[in-house]
């Protein structure tokens, strides 16, 4: 069964909040960090990703990039645009994009439930990434950004939510993009123990973003554990920082492909192999969205196609062979393109939905890649049955909308 607790966040004051809040480590480059932070001492980027303090080019994974982590973490500190609260506490921390609000719950989730598969996971992680945030956590001694968690409907925590979130937030902001966030402290101590209880009762908890700060923290903690003689389980410690929504709350939007070239093949002949595995319908130059599972929309030549693959193409019974992404990566992008490793090969980019599928035309047009794919979006349920028989999404099927705003709040580790 899961194990939360509530912690002793440390936050910005409320009037600093805009100034310090940013984007996650992971959906910028340094050059992009460095631009939003321009001219702003108290941003996150500072922390984060603090080789923007640095000249361009310099290595984000160095020694004096750590350091400097340490160093502005400990400034924020020290000038106040970070102050500890008085008491631990659980918070509420809710998005809203497009008129749409999603509500989450900020815990500290338990490093053994994510090592002992209490908290699944849905992806590989790759160790060097895995390295970079366990440095960035052990030199901070904290974790400065959440993980994305997701757990099943909960009618008693969705009516401490709904409590909650009727009374005035302590942030309430639209950021840059034009996100909303609405931030919360729960300072109730029925509602806290009921919180802890409602979890406590949940067999699992899913990570829908966030593999690696998830495999980073437990790394840390575990190591902190090894290295403590009078070690319970009860240390800080032994915690990470993560907000957990209802699965209902959230939508996963969808993961689109572009590639190079066309494997030597002529359009005509790229086409005609298309034909043997899927249904092919040439839909014009106005743009065709996926209308359903198990549909695809592609752009090439300056034309949308929808192709539907063929009877007994996939498995409906399988989990991994009923998702979208595996039909188009076996029979399109392995079986005709030739590419059959997604993490490494060059010849294929991936592009969020959050661009939409404007950018795809744009990108073939351009003469950059040849061919686009648009992948209907998989869904909570389908990566909870993943995630449930133990099995591992194909890469780059997931996108979640909107990312967590980071700076809200941070977990210290004692």
């Amino acid at each position: 069964m899961a194990k939360v607790k509530p912690f002793r966040g440390i936050r910005p004051p409320r009037e600093l909040i805009e100034k310090v809040a940013s984007r996650p480590y992971d959906v910028l480059n340094s050059e992009e960090a460095r631009r939003e932070a321009d001219g702003n001492e108290m941003s996150l980027y500072h922390i984060i990703k603090p080789e923007i303090d640095f000249p361009a080019g310099t290595d984000e994974h160095s020694e004096p990039v750590y350091a400097k982590a340490v160093e502005n973490f400990n400034a924020f500190l020290r000038n106040g645009w970070l102050r500890p609260d008085e008491r631990e506490h659980y918070y509420i921390y809710a998005q809203t994009m497009d008129g749409r609000t999603q509500y989450g719950i900020v815990v500290a989730a338990n490093v053994y439930d994510y090592v002992n598969g209490v908290i699944k996971k849905h992806e590989l992680t790759r160790r060097d990434k895995e390295d970079d945030r366990m440095r960035h956590v052990k030199v901070n001694n904290a974790n400065i950004e959440p993980v994305f968690l997701a757990f099943p409907d909960n009618p008693r925590l969705q009516e401490i939510i709904d409590r909650v979130s009727a009374g005035t937030p302590e942030y309430d902001f639209v950021a840059p993009d034009g996100f909303g966030h609405h931030f919360w402290v729960v300072d109730d101590e029925a509602m806290e123990s009921a919180i802890t209880e409602e979890f406590a009762r949940m067999p699992h908890l899913y990570i829908a973003d966030g593999h690696h700060r998830s495999a980073a923290a437990a790394r840390v903690g575990l190591e902190k554990a090894a290295a403590d003689p009078a070690h319970t389980g009860e240390e800080e410690y032994n915690y990470f920082m993560a907000v957990a929504f209802p699965a209902s709350h959230l939508r996963i939007i969808d993961y689109n492909r572009v590639v190079r070239d066309l494997n030597g093949l002529s359009p005509e002949e790229f086409l005609g192999r298309l034909e043997k595995d899927f249904t092919v319908e040439e839909k014009g130059t106005e743009i065709y969205a996926p209308a359903r599972l198990h549909n695809f929309s592609m752009y090439l030549g300056g034309k949308w196609y929808s192709l539907t693959p063929r009877e007994g193409r996939y498995d409906d019974n399988d989990p991994i062979g009923v998702l979208d992404v595996t039909i188009s990566s076996d029979l399109i992008l392995r079986d005709i393109l030739g590419i059959t490793d997604l993490r490494s090969d060059k010849r294929i980019d991936f592009v969020g939905g959050i661009r939409g599928l404007g950018e795809l035309s744009r990108r073939v047009d351009s003469g950059e890649m040849a061919v686009a794919l648009a992948l209907y979006p998989v869904s909570m349920k389908q990566l909870m049955d993943i995630a449930d028989t133990g099995n591992i999404m194909p890469p780059k099927t997931t996108w979640f909308e909107p990312k967590l705003r980071s700076g809200l709040v941070i977990h210290a580790l004692d």
